[in-house]
């Protein structure tokens, strides 16, 4: 078997010096039938290299609850079929603009600061995940056979934390369960990150979009040996809803990419290929500078992140821009690109028939209401996910008075007496018009992404800090919470004849498919929500852009009737617009409006 080792200058293949030329692609953002073409596709640009975090959250919802650990493993196998080595960063945190950077909700609910740390407990659950997970991992090592040959150390931690003996027991932890092959940590190239993030005797890499030189001239001034690596060349970047589309010039990508090569460096293409935030597993950022205090800005479904290979598996003019630098480095002729996916054959309507409403679905597939004096958490209701209804009866009599849901996160449709009576948010925690004595007070709260990255990470959902009356607190209240998962089947949800106003709720009908193949849904007029097609969750749309169309995977469609079915969380419309599933080279566009920020040199994470 052959050995992938660091030396002082190189990387190592059996002793012989080799360049990793990587392309970043999450296996769990992409379907797992496409998962042949899109590292085909990685292949052809000119890489040798696929890198893959792992979502703890994802395949444990629970604590011991794994679920599918094994298509780690499954992809690994395909990266070997495709030709590719493999880097894998288990975390357990991976930032990824991936809900709660990966951290499961009832872990960081738990534990809250002292995840990410040394302390028992934390280390005791990620114990419990790493026996789980890295089998996965170790039996598809270089030398047994497999593609892995690096396994990363953490995530990104100096630009979190510095609790170095913390990273030691990750260290620790790794080569208890077998891992062999070469460790590495990945920071930012300043002085703090590398300092917090690195562990002595472990290969250390920089995270970059610009200025190679000088990225690397201060990780040498924290490691004079070992090869030098971006471990994130960030070759496009993400959006958040209610912002511009982002779009790095692909010149201005090809030319930086061309100066971390000839600086005899190794790379990985960050994202060779985004893919798709499928189910609402989007996480969210916060503005406010370098201390992450300021709004939210939640992430969009797609994770196009204007990479080289599109969300639709397509080749883009950064694709060819960076084949062409990558045929410099090739050991021979690139491999021609593997036959295109399938496009849906024809565009058709779907025809929504049925439909219930919120409480109704909450009644059907919600977890047990609570009451107490104080709102409870998401994390205490375990919605990771979805939405909670809290309701208050406000004391009488007692004249009208301003209602305010302090500590709201993140976006919220209040009801008096059944009535809607506005939309809050996190900047605006209070409602328009007073609010008299005897009110019955309904307040849907919908989590638009943890926080993936920052000194916020792991914050809390719902209502935080209480509900208010002008002054004095209402206790009493009533909380029940709708996990997003419930809905993936609707097996048993009453459905009646749709209403004839723009209710929210969960509106189901068909659509005919005639030439299965990739497609994209249009929802014009339709304010917030989820979609699923036979069940398979496509995630969020939002009104407020810039992502105008959901990807759908040909893989999710069948030929003759496919079930749809749209939950709407404020409001439908009724304007004879219809939800429109078509081919996307249709339209020529991709599934972001065309709206374009241009983004030269990207230096944030």
């Amino acid at each position: 078997m052959s050995e992938f080792t660091v030396g002082d200058r190189d990387f190592l293949l059996d002793g012989r010096p080799v360049r990793l030329l990587s392309g970043a692609l999450h296996y769990f953002r992409v379907h797992e039938a496409s998962w042949g073409h899109r590292l085909a596709m990685l292949r052809a640009m000119g890489l040798n290299c696929v890198e893959t975090y792992v979502p703890w959250n994802l395949h444990e919802p629970a604590p011991g609850d794994f679920r599918d650990v094994a298509a780690l493993g499954r992809f690994l196998d395909a990266a070997r079929e495709a030709g590719l080595w493999a880097i894998v960063r288990p975390g357990p945190y991976i930032c990824a603009e991936w809900e709660n950077g990966g951290l499961p909700h009832w872990l960081t609910g738990e534990l809250g600061a002292r995840a990410r740390t040394r302390d028992a407990r934390f280390l005791g659950h990620l114990e419990r995940w790493f026996r789980e997970l890295l089998p996965e991992v170790v039996s598809r090592q270089l030398d047994h056979g497999g593609p892995v040959i690096m396994v990363q150390i953490e995530n990104e931690y100096g630009s979190y934390g510095s609790d170095a003996v913390y990273l030691r027991r990750v260290e620790e932890l790794l080569h208890d369960q077998g891992v062999t092959v070469p460790l590495f940590t990945s920071d930012g190239p300043e002085d703090f990150m590398l300092n917090g993030g690195s562990v002595p005797g472990v290969l250390a890499t920089v995270n970059f979009g610009s200025h190679a030189r000088v990225a690397f001239e201060t990780l040498r001034r924290h490691r004079t040996e070992g090869p030098l690596m971006c471990m994130e060349f960030w070759c496009g970047w993400f959006d958040h809803w209610g912002g511009e589309h982002v779009v790095r010039d692909a010149g201005d990508a090809a030319d930086a990419l061309r100066e971390i090569l000839e600086c005899g460096a190794s790379v990985n293409l960050y994202m060779a290929h985004g893919g798709t935030n499928f189910a609402g597993w989007a996480g969210a950022n916060r503005g406010g500078g370098a201390l992450h205090e300021g709004p939210l800005e939640p992430d969009v479904t797609s994770y196009d992140y204007d990479a080289p290979i599109d969300e639709y598996g397509r080749p883009t003019d950064k694709f060819w821009r960076f084949r062409e630098v990558l045929a410099g480095y090739a050991d021979g002729p690139l491999p021609e690109l593997p036959p295109a996916p399938a496009v849906l054959g024809a565009s058709a309507e779907v025809s929504l028939t049925g439909w219930t409403p919120l409480s109704a679905v909450l009644e059907a597939r919600g977890g047990p209401e609570t009451e107490g004096p104080v709102p409870p958490t998401f994390e205490e209701l375990d919605v990771d996910r979805g939405i909670v209804r809290y309701e208050v009866t406000v004391p009488g009599p007692r004249a009208p008075y301003p209602l305010t849901a302090r500590g709201l996160r993140d976006l919220a449709v209040v009801y008096v007496d059944g009535e809607r009576a506005g939309v809050l948010t996190e900047g605006d925690e209070q409602l328009k018009e007073p609010v008299a004595g005897h009110a019955r007070v309904q307040v849907w709260v919908e989590s638009l992404g943890r926080v993936n990255y920052g000194p916020r990470l792991g914050e809390a959902k719902g209502i935080t800090g209480g509900l208010l009356h002008e002054r004095q607190y209402l206790h009493d209240v009533r909380a029940r919470g709708l996990r997003l998962d419930a809905l993936d089947d609707v097996t048993g949800v009453p459905s009646r004849e749709l209403p004839p106003d723009d209710s929210p709720g969960l509106y189901r009908g068909t659509v005919e498919v005639r030439g299965v193949g990739d497609a994209l849904l249009e929802l014009p007029g339709w304010t917030r929500g989820f979609v699923w097609i036979n069940g398979f969750s496509l995630g969020r749309y939002w009104s407020a852009g810039p992502q105008r169309e959901l990807y759908v995977p040909g893989a999710v469609l069948r030929e003759g009737v496919n079930e749809v079915w749209v939950l709407e969380l404020q409001e439908a419309p009724f304007t004879g617009k219809p939800v429109v599933l078509r081919g996307h080279r249709e339209t020529g566009t991709d599934p972001i409006s065309t709206t374009r920020a241009q983004s030269g040199g990207v230096s944030g994470t």
